[in-house]
């Protein structure tokens, strides 16, 4: 049986947050949080998380840091947005113009600032992600550093420094973009939490581009599970508790090293999985993550972490209380 598309819906361009929460008045931890459990949709804030999870629960989060992955082509309006390393050594990569919308890019070496250079060598997906050697004279990470800023999209006006787009957990540099579902936690919410029972445990997924325009399917990402966390995992589920996921890349790297009966196991790589519904999943009982535009792919996971009624049901009620969509936006948990 074929699995029915991704949600569909209408976003109001006013739905789109086009700053930090701390531009427009809100702490990080302030934004708003729409949780979804069996029937019920309830609406509340961020600094309501510890009250709404329940001693012996395991938060499962991402600890990539995000790099500034856009370099300025010397010479042209164009941007190159660095995406994935790939284990042959090339990157993964896509042009962006002026306006900062996708540039379909052509075969051919391009000038970075510094001396560096990326080629363009064949199209990965659709002419917007490409295949290109990189020659920087220093690690890319470094040089990235020193010549790059945070993607962004046309809806966020104005550049933002990389501190915004970092999240507390972020100990490893490695993401194109933000693990966006850990933006609001802060120091004092993670306490709570702590003081509350619900365990925290971390993995990496470096995340790549994730195109707002193209909706296309997931792509090979690099991640680590470390054993430390498959082991609180399988006690956590053998206890009864529940393991929430932090973010569409958790529930990847966890459901990749996740077998038939649900155990996890310690793995590194490179993952392809491709979360959906007639999948389902198999370690996860719970989903923290940011609001999703229409037709995105990422909803095909969430609907197989929740019915997709009641996923239908928090995005028409996110629409109908003005929630706020994209990395600095409010937020949803999903509980199964």
């Amino acid at each position: 049986m074929s699995e029915p598309g991704p949600l569909d819906f209408v976003l109001p361009a006013a739905l789109e947050a086009h700053e930090p929460p701390e531009a427009r008045g809100t702490a990080r931890d302030g934004v708003r949080l729409l949780v979804g459990q069996g029937n019920a949709v309830t609406h509340h804030r961020f600094t309501d998380l510890p009250d709404l999870l329940r001693a012996g629960d395991l938060l499962v989060v991402n600890t990539s840091g995000t790099l500034p992955a856009s370099v300025p082509v010397v010479g042209t309006p164009l941007r190159v947005h660095f995406s994935t390393r790939l284990a042959d050594g090339r990157w993964l990569v896509e042009t962006r113009g002026a306006d900062l919308s996708p540039h379909p890019g052509e075969p051919g070496p391009l000038r970075l600032p510094g001396g560096a250079t990326v080629t363009l060598e064949e199209p990965y997906s659709r002419g917007r992600l490409w295949f290109a050697s990189v020659h920087t004279g220093t690690p890319v990470v470094e040089f990235l550093h020193r010549y790059g800023q945070p993607i962004r999209y046309p809806y966020v006006r104005r550049r933002w420094p990389l501190e915004a787009y970092q999240t507390v957990f972020a100990t490893q540099p490695g993401s194109a973009e933000m693990p966006s579902a850990a933006r609001p936690f802060t120091d004092r919410v993670v306490t709570r939490l702590v003081s509350a029972g619900v365990q925290i445990a971390p993995l990496v997924l470096h995340t790549g581009v994730a195109s707002p325009e193209a909706h296309e399917r997931p792509y090979p990402e690099w991640f680590r599970v470390p054993s430390s966390t498959a082991r609180l995992v399988n006690d956590v589920r053998a206890a009864g508790g529940r393991v929430v996921a932090v973010g569409t890349t958790t529930v990847r790297a966890l459901e990749t090293v996740a077998g038939a009966d649900g155990r996890v196991v310690a793995g590194e790589g490179w993952t392809d999985l491709i979360v959906t519904p007639d999948r389902g999943v198999r370690a996860v009982d719970g989903l923290l993550t940011g609001l999703h535009e229409p037709k995105a792919s990422h909803l095909d996971l969430l609907a197989a972490v929740v019915d997709r009624d009641l996923l239908a049901r928090c995005y028409a009620e996110a629409v109908r209380d003005r929630y706020l969509w994209h990395e600095f936006g409010d937020v949803n948990l999903l509980l199964r």
